[in-house]
């Protein structure tokens, strides 16, 4: 059922890509939870990444970020021909890597302009607050306000706003539509195809599969931490029979 996909292919095949994942394999433990996950996405590109619950999507995201877990064992990461596999997670956010957890991780405290300040690891030169905030208006409505009293899509909002305050050149978006209402969910989408169209790449992991693939350029889908379908967002969505067997809708 893949397509457009060799697991084998060299980086060397792959190095048209923007962001190459090639033959990763990561752990909790000993938990194999990435068994071997080959996909590319290109520049300015929204990819969903898809699958049951438990299919490493989660996994796949955060071994992307280089986080300690779940721990790379082999293969590589290459984010615009440069090598990100050996690098630590401090040092693929430097590099252009953003992610945003599903819990958000806002920090009690602050107000929505510190927990913007804070992740400016360097003075920006793409993502200034006024860029921000003209993305995002309500936040700069609210930028005095304790960033843990926003709602929900106000916070997931905070939350991609600060992971564009380190200049990211890829952004990782882990379930950013739980818990929020239709509404909320379309002002997002909206929001990430203005963000698709000043040049970020996005990978996009949610149970709600039919708004991410409705956002989306292509698809991945994983089944028990392997890759079983690469193509086109549109073809996933015409295809009830790959819906069924492998996303349950």
């Amino acid at each position: 059922m893949t397509r457009n996909f060799d697991p084998n292919a060299s980086h060397a095949a792959t190095a048209y890509a923007y962001l190459s994942v090639s033959d990763i394999h990561a752990y909790y433990g000993e938990s194999y939870i990435v068994q071997g996950i080959s996909f590319n996405v290109h520049e300015g590109e929204i990819l969903a990444l898809l699958g049951r619950n438990g299919a490493g999507k989660t996994s796949t995201l955060r071994t992307i970020a280089r986080l300690d877990d779940p721990s790379l064992r082999s293969g590589e990461i290459w984010l615009d021909h440069k090598p990100m596999h050996d690098m630590k997670s401090h040092q693929a956010s430097v590099a252009g890597i953003g992610l945003v957890p599903e819990d958000r991780r806002i920090i009690p405290g602050l107000t929505v302009e510190e927990n913007i300040k804070l992740a400016q690891i360097v003075e920006p030169k793409g993502w200034g607050l006024e860029r921000i905030y003209g993305l995002f208006p309500r936040l700069g409505e609210r930028r005095k306000q304790e960033g843990v009293t926003l709602s929900g899509g106000e916070q997931q909002m905070l939350s991609i706003a600060r992971a564009l305050a380190r200049d990211i050149k890829v952004l990782l978006l882990d379930e950013p539509y739980e818990g929020l209402a239709p509404v909320i969910v379309q002002e997002i989408a909206k929001t990430l195809n203005v963000i698709r169209d000043q040049g970020i790449t996005t990978i996009i992991v949610e149970q709600n599969a039919v708004a991410a693939l409705e956002l989306s350029d292509r698809a991945v889908i994983l089944d028990t931490g392997s890759v079983v379908f690469d193509g086109s967002a549109k073809e996933v969505l015409e295809n009830e029979a790959l819906r069924h067997e492998y996303l349950a809708i």
